[in-house]
Order: C-alpha cells, then sequence, then structure tokens
C-alpha cells in the first residue's frame, strides 16, 4: 500500500451517478452484515479518520454509518482537550470513548493530534511528541492483540481543491459552520502539516493497525474507496483469527429503496 503523500493519486470514480449509488449501497449492507456479525462475536471495531481540512472525512463517516444498527455505534468529533482532561496522560480521554466488545466507535480525529496539531503548534514539546510514536503503536497493539480490530484511514486532498472547497463553504449560509479562522491560518502550515502526517503514516502503520491512504478530491471515489478498504480490513481479520463470516448477499428481488 502506498502511503507517500506526494505520490497520491487523485483518482475519480469509475461509473455514473447511479452505477455509485448501487454500489454504494450494496457496500452499506455488507457493513451492516459485518456490524452484525462482529455484535455476535462480540469482537469491537475502532475506525480513526484522519485528514487534511476539508478532506471529506464526515463525508465518508456518513456513508460508512448510514445503514449501520445506531444502537450498537457511537461516532466521536475529537477537538482539544478540556483544562481537566490535561491533568491527565493524553490517552486516558481516548481510553473513555472506547467502544465495548460487539460494538463499533469512530473517532473522527483521534489520539493522533499528539503528533499532528500539537507538534506543529507546538503544544507538546518535541520529546513528547516523539517518544508518542511507540506509545500510540502500544496503545493500538494492546486492543488488537484482545478483542478489537482497528482501521485508520488517512484523507488526502490537494491544496487546490482545499481552496475550492474552503470557498464553497465560505459562500453557502449552510455550510459556514464547518469553515473557521483556524482552517484558513492552518493553509498557511500546508507543508508542516504533509511532513508531520507522512511521519505519522511511516512510523504507525502497522499491520494490526494499518493506515489507508485517500485520494479524496473525487468524494465519490473516496467513499467507495473507504467501504471497500474497512470491509477488506475486518474480513481479513475474521479470516486470520478464525472466526467464519458470510458476506452479504443482495436479495435482486427487492425494489430500490425510497
Amino acid at each position: 500500500m502506498n502511503l507517500k503523500l506526494n505520490e497520491i493519486m487523485m483518482k475519480e470514480y469509475d461509473g455514473n451517478k447511479k452505477a455509485y449509488k448501487k454500489e454504494l449501497k450494496a457496500l452499506q449492507y455488507e457493513m451492516l452484515n459485518l456490524q452484525q456479525h462482529l455484535f455476535n462475536q462480540k469482537v469491537g471495531l475502532i475506525i480513526v479518520f484522519e485528514g487534511m481540512d476539508a478532506a471529506g472525512k464526515g463525508g465518508a463517516i456518513k456513508r460508512v454509518t448510514e445503514r449501520l444498527d445506531p444502537r450498537g455505534l457511537f461516532v466521536h468529533p475529537i477537538a482539544a482537550p478540556q483544562p481537566h482532561e490535561k491533568r491527565f496522560h493524553y490517552l486516558h480521554r481516548f481510553w473513555r470513548k472506547l467502544p465495548q466488545h460487539g460494538q463499533i466507535g469512530i473517532f473522527d480525529r483521534s489520539w493522533y493530534g499528539r503528533v499532528l496539531v500539537e507538534r506543529i503548534e507546538e503544544y507538546a514539546k518535541k520529546a513528547e511528541w516523539q517518544r508518542s510514536y511507540q506509545e500510540i503503536n502500544d496503545f493500538e497493539k494492546l486492543l488488537t492483540d484482545e478483542s478489537y480490530i482497528m482501521i485508520k484511514c488517512w484523507m488526502q486532498i490537494t491544496e487546490e481543491e482545499q481552496l475550492t472547497r474552503f470557498t464553497e463553504r465560505q459562500d453557502d449560509p449552510y455550510k459556514q459552520w464547518k469553515l473557521t479562522e483556524e482552517d484558513w491560518r492552518n493553509r498557511e502550515k500546508w507543508s508542516l502539516y504533509i511532513e508531520a502526517a507522512q511521519d505519522m503514516l511511516e512510523k504507525t502503520h502497522k499491520n494490526y493497525a494499518p493506515w489507508i491512504v485517500v485520494g479524496g478530491n473525487d468524494k465519490n471515489y473516496a467513499r467507495i474507496y473507504v467501504l471497500k478498504a474497512i470491509i477488506q480490513h475486518i474480513m481479513q481479520v475474521c479470516a486470520n483469527r478464525d472466526i467464519p463470516y458470510v458476506p452479504y448477499q443482495e436479495d435482486v428481488s427487492q425494489g430500490e429503496e425510497a
């Protein structure tokens, strides 16, 4: 798998809108099938989403979760730690948000803030964020050695596409809430974020908790890619752990959903 951000191809979805919706629906039902399977096997699933601002994390999360049973699903939007959280080790607040065995926990940004924004903005000292790579690897290994499956998604777009999306958000009264002054300021540190992200990918990509890097300029392509990668990883881990799984079979006799 290519983890070099400067080599990521910004592919487009190979099909029309109808084909996209059909493929998306089939993948979403496969995710629902897997959710029920993991619930029955009491295996927890952790999915991490990181990426550049406006890269499509929210849109991808929406498509991953759209048909899932909400009773066993938790999406955690992660912001800066609160003052009381700073009294603990930085991983403490994430331990508290882990899903139970058989549930799914999705992190919209995560503990990787330690080696991204905290590194770049100097909220963490150099020695602190440098040792965090091993701390994070140990944290993820501890979980995946037990009853958890983990996969991590980095959403990447070009600097030009980010500017286009920022401008669209700024001009749309129903999307302006997605854009902040900090987002504009972060564009000035694009190269620093790319450097930090590249270090992160190289130091924390492990077989037990792999990164997938998604070229997100085409939103439809990115959403399909994310779903396929998550499904493939879950199936592979189930096979490795000798947990029998029967893939979803679409009933072609059913009509299209309203």
